[in-house]
Order: structure tokens, then C-alpha cells, then sequence
């Protein structure tokens, strides 16, 4: 790439033909004749030699550049993985969407890899991030406006080497079976259930006729080994003494021989929540916080179980960077429901 300073004395069509402009040019009513970016061809050169001006910024694509639209291009294909489709050009920028609802997936240090290149930016929104289809998940362009090809190739290869910088991970249709406490009143019991099938549902997941246990041990385990039978594939219990270890629903997994793998999230609405593994089935204990509409950790990690993931303590743990929870962290969470804020129903 060479920049020129064209003076109009020594500017020709043939000259300005093919060369990139550096900013706008505008006739003597205001009006773009040559848009700032476009490289010119010889129509829109002779409208630029026709408009006034003295001095003209110009840059003349050399053997081994790209203009910023080619280049682009091939950034956006690059980055895109499984379950994200490159869209429209508007603005210098290349959009990217989802194709599919699930959870948004970035290899977040080949993204910053490739974002490291003078005139690369591929900006994303977070990884775990539910999506719908159609939304747009991250934008890619190159800053300047003539790049150097080898730039480009050597992007494609870091975005190769990570097979993709950003997916879209599907979310599973499982069946779900859920066990509460039978101490729970009529109008709850209508509620929990009306809040939970509508998550369900959303995910594209179908739910089980909840069960209710006594409180015995045995009788938790026995709604447990009833909803496995049904065909669950994951498990969800509420209503549980979180923190009183003596509770039926722990006595129930013990009885089970079920594992636990986190009992308590480092995360705020929802840090009584607990993970266990039974039977090959993960088994998720819901905060009673959570179990009406209220967007809690449940709302993080069960989307993520849905995906096929298989979370435990480590996952939870993780969930302590940004496990403050506000309705600033409505982006987090599934948009259940349209009139209301993601990750609640009403």
C-alpha cells in the first residue's frame, strides 16, 4: 500500500482509477460523489476529478494487498465455527448470527490471537451467552482501509488452528424430570410448575409430570428412581435445607450412591445451589429462590447441562467471576419470555 497526496493540477482519470479513497468527497452541492473506503473505478474517478477540491487523499493498492471489504470477508469466514453464518456488509463491518438457539461459544484466546494483528477486530458478545437464531453475535472488520494479504493468510491459520473462533452450541432436546418437596402449598406447587415447564419448554426440552417427596430419605430416592425410569435424562430437586446436611433430599442421594460434585455457588441470587452426578444423569438441586421466576444460578449452569456439558465444581467455581448478579446481568440469561427481562417470567 503507497498513500498518495493527488494535487488536482497533476490528477488524472487513469490516474485516480483504482485507488482507495481516504475520506469522503463531495460535489459543490454537498452531495458524496466517492464514498470514503470505495476504491474507485473510472466512472466514479471522473465524478472525484469533477468535484472541488485542491488536494486528494488517495492510497494505491499495491501486488500483495487487500482491500478492507476482501479482507473482511475473509476474516468473518475465518472465524465463524458450527452454528454462526456470516450476514451483511454495512459500515466497513461484517455481521455474524447465529443460526440456531443454544449457548455462543468463543475460543476466547485465539480470538485474542487474532485481534493481536494491527487492523484485525472480530468483537463478540460473552461466551455462554444464550442466542436465538437470527441474532447477531459478533461483528468482524479490518480497521485500515488496504491491509497486506500475508496479514490476512496468517489470521486463516490461527482461526484454523482453533477450529473456529466462535460456535454456537445447540441446545439438547432431553427429557427432564423434577422432584420437590411435598410440604410445598397447592398455589406454589401451580406456580413452580408453570415457571419451570415454561424454561423448559423454551429450551426445546420436555418435562416430566413433577413428583413430590415425603420427608424420608427413601422417599426422595424413590421419586428419583420413578423419574429415571420415565426416561429422564437430567434431574432437577427444589425445595431442599440447602444447608442442613440432614436433609431427606441428601439422605435420598446417599441412598442412591449418588456422587456429589458442588454443593454451593460462588454467585449471588442462587448460591445455594448443588450439582450431582447419579447414574451417568447429571442431577441439579435448584435454589428456592429460583423456583418461581426469579433469574438465579440455575439459569446459568442448567442451559449449559442442556448442551450436553458436563458441569461440576469446577464450572461452578467459575461462575464467581461475574457471579454478582443484577438485572445488568440480564444479557446471561435465556429470554424466557419477551415481555419480561431475560432470564425471568413475569
Amino acid at each position: 500500500m503507497k498513500a498518495l497526496a493527488q494535487r488536482r493540477a497533476d490528477a488524472t482519470v487513469e490516474g485516480l482509477t483504482g485507488t482507495v479513497l481516504c475520506y469522503d468527497v463531495r460535489d459543490a452541492e454537498g452531495k458524496v460523489v466517492g464514498g470514503k473506503g470505495a476504491q474507485l473505478d473510472e466512472a466514479t474517478a471522473r465524478s472525484v476529478l469533477a468535484a472541488p477540491w485542491d488536494e486528494l487523499h488517495v492510497l494505491a493498492i499495491e501486488p500483495g494487498d487487500l482491500h478492507e471489504e476482501d479482507a473482511g470477508a475473509r476474516l468473518a469466514r475465518a472465524v465463524v465455527g458450527d452454528g454462526v453464518e456470516v450476514k451483511a456488509y454495512t459500515g466497513g463491518q461484517w455481521t455474524l448470527a447465529s443460526t440456531r438457539r443454544g449457548l455462543l461459544a468463543i475460543a476466547a484466546s485465539a480470538l485474542a490471537e487474532i485481534n493481536a494483528h494491527e487492523g484485525i477486530a472480530v468483537f463478540t458478545l460473552f461466551h455462554g451467552q444464550p442466542v436465538e437464531p437470527g441474532e447477531t453475535v459478533a461483528k468482524a472488520k479490518v480497521t485500515p482501509l488496504v491491509i497486506a494479504e500475508q496479514t490476512m493468510a496468517t489470521v486463516e491459520k490461527a482461526a484454523r488452528a482453533a477450529g473456529g473462533v466462535l460456535a454456537v452450541r445447540a441446545f439438547r432436546t432431553l427429557t427432564i424430570g423434577a422432584v420437590a418437596r411435598e410440604k410445598l402449598e397447592p398455589k406454589q406447587r401451580a406456580r413452580f410448575e408453570a415457571a419451570l415447564g415454561q424454561k423448559i419448554d423454551w429450551f426445546g426440552s420436555r418435562l416430566l409430570p413433577v413428583r413430590y417427596a415425603g420427608a424420608s430419605s427413601r422417599s426422595v430416592a424413590e421419586e428419583l428412581e420413578a423419574l429415571r425410569r420415565g426416561g429422564a435424562d437430567v434431574l432437577i430437586v427444589a425445595g431442599a435445607s440447602a444447608l442442613d446436611p440432614l436433609d431427606p433430599v441428601f439422605g435420598g442421594l446417599e441412598l442412591l450412591g449418588a456422587r456429589m460434585e458442588r454443593h454451593g455457588a460462588p454467585a449471588h441470587p442462587g448460591s445455594l445451589l448443588w450439582v450431582a452426578r447419579w447414574d451417568g444423569l447429571s442431577v441439579l438441586g435448584m435454589p428456592t429462590c429460583g423456583m418461581f421466576s426469579q433469574a438465579t444460578t440455575f439459569d446459568l449452569v442448567f442451559p449449559r447441562i442442556l448442551t450436553g456439558e458436563r458441569v461440576g465444581n469446577r464450572e461452578v467455581a467459575d461462575l464467581g467471576h461475574g457471579g454478582l448478579l443484577s438485572r445488568d446481568s440480564a444479557s446471561r440469561f435465556p429470554p424466557y419470555k419477551a415481555s419480561a427481562a431475560r432470564g425471568e417470567l413475569e
